[in-house]
């Protein structure tokens, strides 16, 4: 599996349509795909499963608002549940002659909490339409609860993939396994806990990313009374002792996350609070996703904002940092890495 900057074909986004996911603020919702679309068209092509007829209009309306060019974009009508491509899109690895191969793996939308028939076939009936092959693979997966740096290493969480609600009739040893077998990888390294407000059981995503072959950036709690700080605090404990699959030590750059964000479920519109009432969403700086040309970065109105825009310029120095406010996303209980899936080129 290739790492997520190394070069892609495009992007996958799947448009959402239902609007039980964001109560109260779908209304703002599809302009923030249209903004991920104009962002990631400068660099790669753009692929949007569009649901139906009926959706695939509207979309076109937002885009042409939003001034979207279009010439990379690509629609394919598949119907979906949810939008969350990065979970439910094909995890796609190369074979020894650099082809792209789709994997599908089983999708159960982070353990049963939605209908996800429609999602479970987003995988194959993509890679029929692109004339790519693929291969089913028996275990549940989704893309957010890994991470790799390309080389043959893999970053996840014995919080979501040792979850009952996901492979009950595996062992640790047995994903492992799984894991190598069919991403190519020699070394699968654990975390521990995810963070509040995750309903992904603990996705790696939004704790811990590989921004090179050597190199993660991790977050960090500064409020010893949050309840994050200790659970985050072990998983760094955890990376300071893990090796890639060279026997080198990891390099760590830690962000601070922002303060909690809250919102609240009787009168979403009326703010994006941080007071401690209404439901915690999982504000984090991990979720962003490195496309080829720019990194889309969520940021939360807060003070640590503009350290992460640096940090991750540091990392990424030839591409652009875009800062994208993703407060009401993430009232979805996702942001921009879980909204998209690379194609590797």
């Amino acid at each position: 599996m290739p790492a997520e900057w190394e070069p892609h074909q495009g992007t996958l986004l799947t448009w959402p349509h239902d609007e039980a996911h964001w109560p109260g603020l779908f209304q703002y919702i599809p302009a923030i795909w249209a903004r991920m679309t104009k962002e990631l068209e400068v660099g790669e092509e753009v692929h949007i499963v569009t649901h139906d007829e009926a959706l695939e209009t509207e979309i076109k309306k937002e885009l042409q608002k939003a001034k979207v060019q279009g010439d990379r974009v690509f629609f394919h009508r598949i119907p979906s549940n949810f939008p969350w491509a990065r979970d439910h899109g094909p995890i796609v690895v190369k074979n020894a002659k650099g082809e792209g191969i789709f994997l599908d793996w089983k999708f159960n939308a982070h353990g049963n909490q939605w209908a996800f028939d429609k999602d479970d076939q987003i995988p194959s009936l993509l890679a029929k339409e692109m004339q790519l092959p693929s291969k089913n693979v028996s275990m549940i997966l989704e893309g957010g609860s890994i991470d790799v740096n390309g080389q043959g290493t893999l970053l996840t969480t014995e919080d979501c993939l040792l979850n009952p609600n996901r492979n009950p009739d595996l062992t640790k040893e047995q994903i492992e396994n799984m894991l190598k077998a069919e991403l190519g990888l020699t070394n699968v390294l654990w975390l521990g806990k995810g963070i509040a407000g995750d309903d992904t059981s603990g996705h790696v995503d939004d704790l811990t990313r590989f921004v090179g072959p050597k190199t993660v950036v991790t977050i960090l709690n500064d409020n010893p009374d949050d309840q994050d700080y200790a659970p985050l605090q072990e998983n760094l404990d955890r990376l300071q002792t893990m090796k890639d699959q060279d026997g080198n030590p990891l390099e760590i750059i830690t962000l601070t996350q922002p303060k909690p964000v809250y919102v609240h479920e009787q009168e979403p519109t009326k703010a994006i609070i941080t007071e401690k009432e209404g439901f915690r969403i999982p504000a984090s700086y991990a979720n962003f996703y490195v496309a080829n040309e720019c990194v889309l970065l969520p940021v939360w109105n807060d003070p640590h904002d503009q350290a992460a825009i640096d940090t991750l310029q540091k990392c990424f120095p030839t591409r652009r940092i875009v800062p994208i406010d993703s407060r009401i996303l993430t009232w979805g209980f996702g942001s921009f890495h879980c909204t998209t899936q690379q194609i590797p080129a």
